[in-house]
């Protein structure tokens, strides 16, 4: 509930501190006083729409602030955490309004968003006016209303499982169909990309050994002649080696002659054999190595000509064609598992369909029936409002084609004002006064459901009095024992229901200079006085004050 709510330099309010209990609090005052005022201050806190025109005159800026106590797990609460906003505590909702029209907003001293601040605000108050638009008269809300009417919370949230359910297994279905219907139209180019890829089975690395035995060969190409030739020096007629051999033993045999001159002659000419055969050796390996056979080298051109030629076909480098190939097996495999897969898919969703057609189809059955009750319990409370000829209708429209998260119905809440006319929604048939009553009954019906912790009533009793006036004043007061109520009233009769009555006036402060809104708190005496003036005007008589007496008295 809201626990205290203090205004500084906000139009006509220069510094107000209220403090609040539970039950039925009223706010009266003579026309213009500022009750409006005190509203609209109210509504800035809840994150209502800021106007530089709200500062006081004279003052840069003014600022609201609501501290209401809710329980842990109130949605309230789950807003701000959403938020990521620390609620430990009461949770305080302030709105700074700049005179340039600027505003910041916080909760629990931490600043939001001003959206963040109507959600949260929305979820701790509701108020209801002639000219209001949110709350009742939103017909967005009524689904959930007759919902939360007949505690169809649990069968709620079975259709929005099933209908979760159903959209993903839908989105799956989609995204499946429409890669398959992709893969069917390029379905013969990958059987013949496959088919062309896998026949010439490329390699890793497969390009460059090719390319490195080509240039082997061609280079070998060049130079086996010059090799042959070389190679021929040691097989001819006048081939050096077998005369060195031949010269080395014949040397051999005077080298006792002449010691001294044949045996470094013999040595070196041995050292020129090992060489030379070094040499041949050599000569020998270079000529196998350079002997290719040509259609080998034909081979391998034509290789790497059709490995890149696939690879110009492909987009592709050529190192890439085996993880090409391997890609286009993948899809081709993915193709054939697709069609499985998606007959798969199409079941699930069937399923699911089935799920959720049954859950919506029995919540459905329930709201009919729970619209039946709400319409019996806030027909029953329009008599005594003076509404004995009209008649509240919840409109229930179904159709099982158009789905959604909360099933199959759209619900709305009409009305009847008089006999044989045309029923219609709420907010176009009723009147101001009419509407105001209506959502009243309604309140009263729903308190301990779908209801904010409190509600404030702008004027509701507008244009009527004595009986109509009383049964408004009854009605607030069921409504205050399970939800905080605060009525802005000109009915007596209201004001006496109260258990905490509030007089707004204006006050002449600055010595005379400037006009305040004072709001405060009643004592028995005063608040006599003040609901006798409410009766009988601004002349008090002894008979206005009787009356006073037994309004407060219930008699």
């Amino acid at each position: 509930m809201l626990s205290e709510l203090s205004i500084k330099d906000i139009v006509l309010i220069d510094r107000l501190d209220v403090q609040l209990e539970a039950g039925l609090t009223v706010l009266t005052g003579e026309t213009g006083a500022g009750k409006s005022i005190l509203l609209d201050a109210f509504s800035l806190a809840l994150g209502g729409r800021g106007d530089g025109g709200l500062v006081r005159t004279g003052v840069a800026q003014g600022q609201v602030t609501a501290i209401f106590d809710v329980g842990d797990e109130h949605p309230a609460r789950n807003f701000a955490r959403a938020a990521e906003l620390n609620v430990d505590g009461a949770l305080i909702l302030r709105r700074v309004q700049m005179s340039d029209g600027r505003t910041r907003a916080f909760i629990n001293d931490q600043a939001v968003s001003v959206q963040v601040l109507k959600s949260v605000g929305a979820a701790l108050v509701e108020i209801h006016g002639q000219h209001d638009d949110r709350a009742l008269t939103d017909p967005a809300m009524h689904r959930s209303l007759l919902d939360a009417s007949g505690g169809l919370e649990a069968d709620v949230q079975r259709v929005v499982q099933a209908y979760t359910h159903l959209r993903t297994q839908e989105k799956a279905l989609h995204v499946l169909e429409a890669k398959i219907e992709k893969a069917r139209k390029d379905g013969d180019y990958l059987r013949h990309a496959f088919a062309e890829l896998d026949k010439l089975a490329p390699e890793e690395n497969e390009e460059k050994s090719l390319a490195e035995r080509r240039t082997t060969m061609q280079q070998s190409e060049k130079v086996v002649g010059e090799l042959r030739e070389a190679y021929e020096i040691f097989e001819n007629d006048k081939a050096a080696v077998p005369q060195i051999s031949s010269a080395m033993r014949r040397l051999e045999r005077r080298a006792s002659q002449a010691p001294h001159l044949i045996e470094p002659t013999v040595k070196a000419l041995d050292i020129a054999l090992i060489a030379l055969d070094e040499a041949q050796t050599a000569l020998d390996a270079a000529f196998r190595a350079a002997e290719f056979d040509p259609k080998e080298l034909e081979i391998c051109e034509e290789r790497l000509f059709a490995l890149r030629a696939a690879a110009r076909k492909y987009s592709v480098s050529v190192d890439d064609l085996p993880a090409q190939a391997a890609k286009f097996a993948s899809d081709l495999a993915a193709l054939d598992a697709g069609e499985h897969r998606l007959a798969e898919l199409q079941m699930a969703v069937s399923e699911a369909r089935v799920t959720f057609d049954k859950h919506a189809g029995a919540l459905s059955v329930k709201r009919y029936e729970a619209a039946t009750v709400l319409e019996n319990a806030v027909n029953a409370e329009l008599a005594p409002l003076k509404l004995e000829r009209a008649k509240f209708i919840c409109k229930i429209t179904s159709d099982a084609g158009i789905t959604g998260a909360a099933g199959i119905d759209q619900v709305e809440f009409w009305v009847q004002t008089n006999p044989g006319t045309k029923p219609g929604p709420m907010m176009k048939v009723a009147s101001g006064g009419e509407l105001s009553r209506f959502m009243l009954a309604i309140k009263v019906v729903l308190a301990d459901r779908g209801s904010a912790p409190t509600l404030v009533f702008d004027e509701i009793d507008t244009g009527v009095g004595g009986a109509v006036a009383d049964a408004i004043g009854q009605r607030l007061k069921r409504l205050s024992a399970k939800t905080q109520v605060l009525a802005v009233t000109h009915a007596p009769q209201v004001a006496a229901q109260a258990v905490m009555h509030f007089l707004i006036a204006k006050d002449l402060v600055e010595g005379g200079a400037q006009v305040a809104t004072r709001v405060g708190m009643l004592e028995p005496q005063a608040r006599r006085e003040e609901i006798a003036r409410m009766l009988s005007g601004e002349t008090i008589s002894a008979e206005a004050r009787a009356a006073a007496d037994r309004l407060l008295l219930g008699v």
